[in-house]
């Protein structure tokens, strides 16, 4: 009981820390869009709180918390910018993946410092040719590397062959920042501040103990399980847990929609009519569905979160079904947080229009969420249907 209440002090002080950075994240909020990545004080900020630990493990300086706690700080930190939220919310992810790595490597990254950044893109794009000695080639093009600019070590994605061209593994490696090119080319109508360039990389040696393959991520079956030394919440399964990493910031967007309505509409007639929007049953009506969309769509989240922080907890496995169902819960509750935040962006009217005004960077952010495609609605909701109609999941990712 003591362990579990001074788990649940060290969460609300990391999630009141992070509500407090948000209101000096939202005074440059406009800057971070225009620079097109995280600027490096938001980092350090975050750092200095540290928040990028949140379910880092212990054994690596983290604080090894839960999935709810993971939620409550990247949500708190997105209602003052979305960008960076977004960044910390797959560093979080990132750092639950290290716990998984051998302890070598894991040593690699954290040893000198617990607070080191790392970025990815865990999908396997690249291409790993595994050498006589047990050490890897790795080459390859990876979009959409999210934070990497602010970075010190990468994992990129890679299938893996053996020098004779034998298809063997799909993978993680973990790569040096300073050996990678990141391109400069993330111009996009949405989380514009994330820095999500391309990154690059021609004939790297890394390393046997810095990969990871990625079926033993799935399947329960890392290095860091057999080497020990990991925390209750890195026993989850991977593709809950990596794919909740990417909805908390959709969560603080939804409360900075229900917020900044209210606001936009403070004083506002109706355009060629003779109502006062406030008054107006009409405002009344798109106002509670919104946010009762919003709020529908929060708490499938953190269902899921609770659901993997219980299971991690007791050590168990997730049934098939759950694990499908989390995909739909993941892809679906920021579904209805992005149709809550649309209804209110609309009715704002054309002032919203406006790139001063939060209303339209609030769409544009929670759109391009919504087009990750780990959340795609469609991909999800046929691998759930599947998995209850007892047929074989469509792919390996559940």
């Amino acid at each position: 009981m003591n362990m579990l209440m001074e788990m649940d002090t060290t969460a609300v002080e990391l999630a009141d820390r992070a509500r407090g950075l948000a209101e000096t994240f939202k005074e440059t909020r406009r800057e971070t869009e225009e620079l097109r990545r995280v600027p490096d004080k938001n980092l350090e900020l975050l750092r200095d709180a540290g928040l990028l630990r949140v379910i880092q493990s212990k054994r690596s300086g983290g604080h090894e918390l839960s999935m709810r706690a993971h939620l409550d700080v990247v949500s708190a930190i997105a209602e003052g910018c979305p960008a960076t939220a977004w960044v910390l919310g797959v560093a979080h992810a990132h750092s639950w993946i290290m716990a998984h790595f051998p302890h070598q490597a894991q040593d690699d990254v954290y040893g000198q410092n617990p607070d080191t950044m790392v970025a990815a893109v865990i999908g396997p794009r690249g291409k790993a040719v595994r050498q006589a000695d047990g050490t890897y080639v790795l080459n390859g093009f990876w979009p959409f590397g999210s934070g990497s600019q602010l970075s010190e070590w990468l994992l990129l994605g890679a299938e893996v062959f053996d020098e004779k061209g034998e298809f063997l593994d799909l993978a993680d490696l973990l790569v040096p920042t300073r050996d990678v090119e990141i391109k400069d080319d993330w111009y996009v109508a949405g989380l514009q501040g994330t820095g999500s360039c391309s990154l690059v990389v021609k004939d790297q040696q890394i390393p046997a103990h810095r990969y990871l393959s990625l079926m033993g991520l799935i399947n329960r079956d890392t290095p860091g399980m057999k080497e020990g030394g990991m925390g209750a919440v890195h026993y989850g399964e991977a593709v809950p847990v990596l794919a909740l990493a990417l909805c908390g910031s959709s969560i603080g967007l939804g409360r900075a929609a229900v917020k900044e309505f209210k606001t936009s509409i403070q004083g506002k007639s109706v355009a060629y009519t003779e109502h006062v929007q406030t008054e107006w049953s009409s405002t009344h009506i798109t106002y509670a569905t919104g946010a009762s969309n919003i709020d529908a769509g929060t708490l499938l989240l953190y269902r899921a979160a609770d659901d993997i922080d219980q299971l991690s907890r007791l050590g168990e496995p997730m049934s098939m079904t759950m694990r499908g169902r989390m995909r739909m819960d993941c892809s679906h509750g920021v579904k209805l947080i992005l149709e809550g935040a649309d209804k209110l962006y609309i009715a704002s009217g054309g002032s919203g229009l406006s790139l001063r005004s939060a209303m339209q960077q609030i769409s544009r952010d929670m759109h391009a969420v919504n087009m990750h495609g780990l959340l795609l609605f469609e991909a999800s909701a046929e691998l759930y249907g599947r998995v209850l109609l007892d047929l074989e999941p469509n792919t390996i990712i559940i």
